[in-house]
């Protein structure tokens, strides 16, 4: 019997059904190709370079931890051959200084192992501010009890106020105060009254929620006392340590009786102490500034600060409220005594957990 040749013609092995099994054999090793380039790709986090390390191949940068992490993370970017490489990415939001060209500046290690996850967008290590601080403040209370027939322990005051700074600067933590205060006291001799001065106000300062830092100018020497010309060492002096925009002068033997008087400036200078109890709770005449007195600093430096040439108690008071009152007329006198002929020798500065002293010699009178 002769067997019939194929329609087709050809052998057996050029039958469909062999070039079937062949295309299949083909499909299948494609496959499997593809399948080990993707499994390498994701294994190097797609960064193709780490190919010859994977495979046991040595590469110039095989031999070191940190050389590998001073060239950068991968950032999943396609660039053109030969460009520079992308310099790594930082985790910190602040700006760079330009300062720092030391070697180890950028070879440190990366954060590890999620650090080849940089596609996902770098999260801002910079804090958010809080909101501003309300007009007037909810922790007020009021009317206060005040007393001075207690010893004053500062210890104790100091853990009374535990967010109070070193060198008696307090922020408010919830909320951000546009009132940033500098409370001023000249001083000389009166440790005891400062005690009560510290007892009493800093509790009151927070809750009117000030970013305010506290300032003890210290005469030395025995000639007479220069209030006004303390007034304008702290001025100066306290613009050294701080962006402040408000300026609170007080005796240190005042103490407010109401935390609703608020220690801060407002459009026009303001007298806080407007009321004393030896005075009567009144004022001794009206254009009297004493005591206690907010101006900003726009308004401090317009008078030309407080003037130097009163020796002695009193006097100070009335002719800065003069130069308000009447400062078209006043514009001589106050430009040639001021800010801009004081003159004073710093002896030391001193920080306390409370305040900040600073010691002075301003000379003696002329």
């Amino acid at each position: 019997m002769r067997f019939r040749e194929p329609l087709l013609g050809g052998s057996a092995a050029t039958m469909p059904g062999a070039s079937l099994q062949r295309a299949c054999r083909l499909l299948v090793a494609v496959c499997a190709l593809h399948l080990g380039v993707t499994l390498i790709y994701y294994l190097t986090g797609r960064d193709l370079s780490r190919l010859p390390q994977l495979v046991g191949v040595p590469t110039p940068l095989q031999g070191s931890s940190n050389s590998a992490a001073a060239i950068g993370q991968p950032s999943g970017e396609l660039r053109p051959r030969g460009a520079a490489p992308q310099p790594p990415l930082r985790a910190s939001s602040k700006p760079s200084s330009g300062g720092d060209s030391s070697p180890d500046a950028d070879s440190r290690p990366g954060p590890g192992p999620a650090s080849n996850l940089t596609s996902a967008p770098v999260p801002s290590t910079a804090a958010r501010l809080p909101p501003a601080c309300p007009e007037e403040s909810p922790l007020l209370v009021g009317p206060m009890l005040i007393e001075f027939n207690m010893a004053v322990d500062l210890k104790l005051v100091e853990k009374q106020n535990p967010e109070v700074n070193m060198g008696g600067h307090y922020t408010p933590k919830d909320c951000t105060s546009p009132h940033k205060v500098a409370i001023i006291i000249p001083f000389r001799n009166r440790q005891e009254h400062l005690k009560y001065w510290l007892y009493y106000l800093h509790p009151i300062l927070q809750r009117q929620q000030l970013d305010y830092g506290v300032y003890v100018i210290n005469q030395a020497g025995e000639s007479m006392f220069n209030r006004a010309k303390l007034l304008n060492v702290g001025f100066k002096e306290a613009l050294k340590d701080y962006d402040y925009n408000c300026f609170v002068f007080s005796d240190v033997d005042l103490i407010p009786m109401n935390d609703h008087n608020a220690y801060r400036c407002f459009s026009q200078p303001r007298h806080i102490s407007v009321a004393m109890d030896k005075f009567g709770f009144s004022l001794p005449y009206v254009q009297y500034f004493g005591g206690v007195s907010a101006l900003s600093k726009e308004q401090f430096l317009t008078i030309n600060g407080f003037p130097n040439n009163y020796w002695g108690w009193g006097g100070e008071d009335d002719d800065i409220f003069n130069r308000f009152d009447r400062i078209a007329h006043t514009k001589e006198t106050m430009l040639s005594d001021g800010l801009n002929t004081l003159t004073y020798l710093v002896l030391d500065i001193e920080r306390y957990p409370l305040f900040t002293k600073i010691t002075v010699d301003i000379g003696t009178p002329s």
